[in-house]
């Protein structure tokens, strides 16, 4: 599973905003590696940021 998926399933499993060091623990990777995954699932539009610093997953 790629790092991305990991953190995107950790994301949804919170069911809540979360910051990016909380999810990178939840998922078992590094913060760095987390920050690259939210950056690329932002862009793709899977996860928004509704406050500063947090991080959700979009409900569709």
């Amino acid at each position: 599973m790629e790092v991305k998926d990991k953190v995107f399933n950790a994301m949804f499993r919170a069911g809540k905003p979360i910051r990016t060091v909380e999810a990178a623990e939840l998922a078992g990777v590094e913060k760095k590696d987390a920050e690259k995954a939210i950056k690329t699932l932002n862009a793709e539009g899977r996860v928004f940021s509704p406050a500063r610093c947090m991080w959700q997953v979009k409900k569709e």
